[in-house]
């Protein structure tokens, strides 16, 4: 029996895909630095210990976005342990002085426009695999009404353009959350890039297609810089 006859194997375990981008109040850098130090130190302990099944990457969006000044990327096979981690963010002696700017959830799946075979980089296994890139671009995603109801292989023929232009930005990784009924938009999605053209390049060859006649939100763009979670609180604070 072919593979194709086989059917498509078993979906992974999925995982939830968590972005929390916050603001550091101006009151924080006018306290004494000796309290601002045992303040960093205490949220840096609870940074640098996620709860266990959970991952973590800390980005800084100091010089990017006016309105915060460091991003969380968490994923975890359940939502309890990033609620418990968010707990411990805004329970430590940092946390009073933080606000949530940008807020956004979803789960990874399997993508139905385009079989595990046929796909060299399903969302499931993206989200699995950071690789850890210098460049982290974060916005939501949401499709007009109409796109749903365009036939299925219909969507899925104007999907195919859409992912033969991704595949050709291999420096490019995407990793697609689904968050219908789980957060406002439909999708949130993010890039991890080399290099903030390739990334602009990808978004600039997008913009003609068919598909991208139906999008219906994708903003706010978060442009986040990988950062140790010492060296993004150090960027935060004002001191380069």
């Amino acid at each position: 029996m072919t593979a194709a006859g086989r059917g498509a194997p078993p979906e992974p375990p999925r995982q939830f895909l968590k972005y929390t981008f916050y603001h550091l109040r101006p009151e924080w850098r006018r306290i004494p630095p000796p309290e601002r130090a045992r303040g960093r130190a205490d949220l840096l302990r609870v940074l640098e210990s996620p709860p266990e099944g959970m991952m973590l990457r800390t980005y800084s969006t100091v010089g990017t976005r006016a309105e915060v000044d460091f991003g969380l990327w968490m994923m975890a096979p359940e939502l309890p342990e990033i609620q418990e981690f968010h707990a411990r963010v805004a329970g430590s002696a940092l946390g009073g002085y933080l606000d949530i700017g940008y807020s956004f959830l979803g789960m990874a799946k399997r993508s139905e426009y385009l079989g595990a075979l046929a796909n060299p980089f399903p969302p499931e296994e993206e989200a699995r695999r950071p690789r850890d890139r210098p460049y982290l671009f974060v916005y939501p995603f949401a499709k007009q009404r109409s796109w749903y109801a365009l036939p299925f292989e219909e969507r899925r023929r104007i999907m195919g353009e859409h992912f033969r232009i991704g595949h050709k930005y291999p420096g490019v990784a995407i990793h697609t959350g689904y968050s219908f009924g789980l957060d406002d938009m439909e999708f949130v999605l993010s890039f991890e890039a080399d290099s903030p053209a390739d990334f602009l390049d990808l978004v600039t060859d997008l913009r003609p297609t068919e598909a991208s006649r139906f999008t219906a939100l994708e903003t706010p763009i978060l442009t986040c810089l990988r950062a140790s979670p010492a060296r993004m609180l150090e960027l935060a604070e004002g001191r380069p």
